[in-house]
């Protein structure tokens, strides 16, 4: 990729944590780790069934401590530090591997595991490893009233003023591990694109949306990230050739 870039944005999906052992959001028969995404991931099943819900991410989140971060990780976070470019990191992921791959800033536009939130009072912070209804807001010292701070089914995604904002100004898109099936994120190479920049695709397989890329790369993210990241360094380089 023999071209200079200025404002680069990353989004990252499935399939860059399944590498490091993270199950996949939906299974090839249609369940999310042997539920119904819909017994375990709407507002109104966590009214409906709240310990479900709660043991179901409380063995989601103690699953974490089990997987590490894979090289795509690390070398997105090396493309942060050493790139002339400002890198901006979005990711689909609720998992933390990309902060503990070294990323210091990523939009989790669907939330984070690690996190909760009170809808009493509307606090967030750091989850324990597991919580439950008779858990009590540290802030509002109410029971009852803590989720994970997971954006669900009906919800909106997190900080999309801010990936909006930066899609419409970047001038090299790539998507990472991601199938494309999902809205709002499937729809952010064509405001890349509007936005005049070059796009990429690193995927295991197409997606669904892999006909809208300028360049698609097949291959584990594991070993084709840190690879297109090298090449990017190289290109900025001043005593490259």
């Amino acid at each position: 990729m023999d071209r200079q870039f200025d404002q680069i944005v990353i989004l990252t999906g499935a399939g860059i944590s399944a590498e490091s052992g993270v199950a996949t959001f939906r299974d090839a028969d249609g369940l999310w780790e042997g539920h119904d995404p819909m017994a375990v991931a709407t507002p109104e099943a966590f009214a409906r069934d709240p310990e479900l819900v709660y043991r179901f991410y409380n063995a989601r989140r103690e699953q974490l401590h089990t997987v590490k971060p894979n090289p795509a990780h690390r070398a997105l976070a090396d493309l942060a530090r050493q790139s002339r470019a400002t890198v901006t990191l979005i990711t689909q992921n609720v998992d933390d591997l990309h902060e503990r791959g070294g990323s210091a800033a990523v939009y989790h536009m669907h939330g984070e595991l690690m996190q909760m939130r009170c809808l009493h009072c509307g606090h967030t912070g750091a989850a324990p490893n597991t919580f439950d209804g008779g858990t009590a807001c540290p802030t509002c010292h109410q029971q009852g009233g803590l989720r994970p701070d997971i954006v669900w089914f009906g919800e909106i995604p997190y900080y999309m003023d801010e990936i909006d904002a930066v899609l419409s100004h970047c001038d090299l898109f790539v998507a990472i591990g991601t199938s494309g099936a999902v809205y709002p994120a499937a729809g952010f190479v064509q405001v890349a694109r509007a936005a005049g920049a070059y796009t990429l695709e690193i995927n295991r397989d197409p997606s669904d949306v892999s006909g809208l890329f300028h360049e698609c790369r097949r291959g584990l993210a594991g070993e084709m990230v840190p690879q297109w990241v090298a090449e990017l360094l190289l290109s900025e380089s001043p005593t490259r050739g």
